[in-house]
């Protein structure tokens, strides 16, 4: 991963400041860049050891969950297909 790449997957938009009522206002630039719209839902995950919070659109991760789940699903017919196989290898090793 080359410096640009670097720089587009861990790009800073800026700060936020966390108000009385625990919200916070995405900055305009990463609304913009990130198309993040009024009444759009986000998700909030909690970043690897308590360091921060992860945002997400909604439609995004539904996106990401349906790619992983056709992922898994050809991963468990190469797992299967490979059991068959074996289990043939044997029969004809004993």
């Amino acid at each position: 991963m080359d410096s640009k790449d670097i720089e587009r997957e861990f790009k800073c938009f800026g700060s936020m400041t966390v108000g009385l009522k625990g919200q916070v206002v995405i900055p305009a630039n990463a609304r913009k860049e990130l198309d993040i719209n009024n009444g759009d839902t986000l998700l909030a995950f909690k970043a690897p050891h308590r360091q921060g919070l992860v945002l997400i659109k909604a439609d995004a991760m539904k996106q990401v969950l349906t790619m992983m789940g056709e992922r898994l699903a050809h991963f468990e017919k190469l797992v299967k297909d490979h059991k068959v196989a074996g289990s043939g290898q044997e029969k004809e090793e004993g």
